[in-house]
């Protein structure tokens, strides 16, 4: 039975909804952070060859994303359109994402590259498979923009839950776990994080429903992408997306080399058992939380678009400040790498809601349903964000002269220094400039929430 679309969304649906992000929140953390150390300096694979395989899965993930929102737009079942992916799609991803961090030990490099390339675009298809239909998921739980962005709250929430239980926990578990042995510390983590992120999706099957009904028939897939890039407000935020996450995945990815080789960091605690990146993620997600809470706030009186465009000039603003700072400057670091969490976590709040906002555009203009093709590009930007800023440090250190465990050269402490602070706060620039062309504002979604409430309630005779 269809829920009727004017049913509130509870409490209970909001965080049965939100704890569905936790996964991702645990898992491209994890990934952002060791990826790119595991295959380079525990693996002895060249930084450029990691660097490369990073985007050349771009290629594959710009396929398979606008794919899976055709499909999961277009699926029909007892279960709605995009529940049953949160249903049958959290094992295989758990299993594909372990896989990755169990390379055999005794194989050479070219086939532990191979083993890098089939592994990792086999976990990226995983997670396509999931977290586009969960983001569909959002667009179809209220016809109402105003319940939709506060929904999107508690996902950016527990997103940034697992920012910080990855922050506070990862690099710890993974020393404890390890016994000293950290490829092994690194295979228990995810696999940790496997389980935890299966239990999570399952939830959110379990907790909400999906209120707007699917249209009668839908138009061809290749009609719907003809349609979708020709949305400039879709354009501008899916590039906004893409950098703003590039410019985190950067940093996180040059990080375990700023502080091994860089500032010199043997590992000891400095607060409590946080060690000094422990402290750097922990910070960035409880600066991603506050970002979250901001921006719902800020958004009852101000554009999205007006909101988003500030989130990335502070976090470029305070990216640059790093560079700056002391190298044993840890608590001035610690701050301001709580001020980039802030305007993360408002960037992905936001855009978030706007990417729902847009499929209602299209639906309002087109009469087009195609909520999980639009939310692709959330996925999408998520994965490029990752693939694209842990691929700037593989350049950058294969371009510099970085050898692995060793004394760097100067000009190779200057890449990790440019990968980790300099080029992402560059790169925000491009992204605030891209929003100058969304024009969705709130006079026009109230126009649109009444216009397809209309076209949405059947008529009675």
């Amino acid at each position: 039975m269809q829920p009727d679309p004017s049913e509130p969304v509870k409490l209970r649906e909001k965080l049965g909804y939100g704890v569905g992000d936790l996964a991702s929140g645990l898992i491209l953390p994890f990934f952002g952070y060791y990826l790119l150390y595991y295959f380079v300096d525990l693996g002895g694979l060249a930084p450029a060859a990691i660097g490369l395989m990073l985007l050349v899965t771009k290629l594959i993930d710009a396929v398979t994303d606008p794919m899976m929102g055709a499909i999961s737009d277009r699926t029909r079942t007892r279960w709605g359109r995009y529940r049953p992916y949160l249903l049958f799609g959290p094992i295989p991803l758990a299993l594909s994402i372990v896989l990755i961090f169990n390379a055999p030990d005794d194989w050479g490099d070219t086939a532990l590259l191979a083993w890098a390339y089939a592994t990792y675009s086999l976990s990226m298809l995983a997670f396509t498979a999931v977290n586009v239909p969960y983001g569909g998921l959002l667009g179809v739980i209220s016809p109402s923009s105003k319940v939709r962005a506060n929904v999107t709250g508690f996902r950016m929430f527990f997103s940034a839950a697992g920012g910080i239980l990855f922050g506070a926990l990862g690099t710890t578990l993974v020393r404890e776990l390890g016994g000293g042995d950290e490829k092994l510390g690194i295979l228990l983590t995810i696999s940790c994080i496997g389980a935890v992120s299966v239990a999570c999706l399952l939830i959110t099957f379990a907790t909400t429903k999906e209120r707007i009904p699917p249209a009668e028939t839908n138009g061809s897939i290749a009609g719907d992408l003809s349609v979708l890039v020709r949305t400039g407000p879709w354009i501008a935020v899916a590039i906004a997306a893409i950098l703003g996450v590039t410019a985190i995945a950067s940093r996180a990815g040059s990080a375990p080399f700023f502080f091994r080789y860089v500032a010199g960091d043997d590992g000891t605690p400095v607060f409590l058992f946080l060690d000094r990146p422990a402290l750097f993620l922990t910070s960035l997600a409880i600066g991603q939380v506050s970002g979250v809470i901001i921006g719902i706030f800020l958004q009852r009186w101000f554009e999205k678009s007006h909101l988003l465009i500030s989130a990335g000039l502070l976090k470029s603003v305070m990216i640059a400040a790093f560079c700056f700072l002391p190298l044993d400057a840890v608590w001035t670091q610690t701050a301001v790498q709580y001020g980039v969490g802030i305007g993360f976590g408002m960037l992905m709040v936001l855009s978030f809601a706007m990417f729902t906002d847009i499929a209602e555009f299209i639906d309002w203009k087109s009469n087009r349903q195609m909520t999980a093709l639009v939310i692709a590009a959330s996925v999408f930007g998520v994965k490029a964000g990752i693939g694209f800023g842990s691929a700037i440090p593989g350049f950058v250190l294969g371009l510099t002269g970085f050898v692995t465990d060793q004394a760097q050269s100067e000009s190779a402490l200057m890449g990790i220094q440019l990968a980790f602070a300099i080029i992402p706060a560059a790169i925000m620039i491009p992204a605030a400039m891209a929003l100058g062309f969304y024009s969705i504002n709130k006079r026009t979604i109230a126009q649109i929430e009444e216009d397809l409430s209309a076209r949405r309630t059947p008529t009675r005779i």
